[in-house]
């Protein structure tokens, strides 16, 4: 839950996927990072990169909380200036994924079994030691968790995820275009 320093929620707790546009300036991510921190917010994910636009990056976030925790977290990230836009991405109307690589054990005793249920997810095996494969593999997070799942028998060595990234279908956008601080919006509900 995201809402420690506001106590317990309403019951009503779900997982909540935010997009935030930013200036793309040194330190803003660690003046988000840090409001969360002092609130008492925690991020389940958080991925930056640049968006469409020069001079602008975008933050996937999400986290879990219910309606008044999400609106506490809108209100905190509209008064950092470098914020644009606050969108809630409604998970109905988006496309989600994630990567992760997973160094997995393997031998000449099980190797063809990891590359069978490797290939059966379309993932691949980007390198191969004696003792070890990392696999790589992109989707949504069922799919990114079912691998793992699949995997952990075999012993996996370590696991490295990218965190969610998310982008509306059809022609709505979470954008540059729009006006600032309009608030939070949810975004193709």
């Amino acid at each position: 839950m995201f809402g420690g320093a506001f106590g317990a929620t309403d019951g009503k707790a779900r997982e909540h996927t935010i997009s935030v546009l930013v200036e793309n300036r040194p330190g803003v991510l660690s003046r988000v990072a840090g409001m969360f921190s002092r609130r008492g917010f925690n991020i389940d994910s958080i991925v930056v990169g640049a968006a469409e636009e020069p001079g602008f990056s975008r933050m996937t976030i999400v986290l879990v909380g219910d309606e008044r925790e999400l609106e506490q977290v809108q209100k905190q990230l509209h008064k950092l200036i470098e914020v644009i836009k606050v969108s809630e991405l409604d998970p109905a109307e988006m496309v989600e994924r994630e990567l992760a690589l997973i160094k997995v054990a393997a031998d000449r005793t099980n190797r063809a079994e990891i590359v069978q249920i490797v290939d059966i997810f379309r993932a691949s095996i980007v390198d191969v030691s004696p003792h070890t494969v990392i696999v790589e593999v992109t989707g949504d997070v069922k799919k990114v968790e079912a691998m793992v799942d699949l995997l952990r028998p075999f012993g996996i060595k370590e696991i490295v995820r990218t965190g969610r990234v998310g982008v509306l279908r059809g022609p709505k956008s979470s954008g540059v275009h729009g006006d600032r601080r309009r608030g939070l919006q949810a975004v193709g509900g």
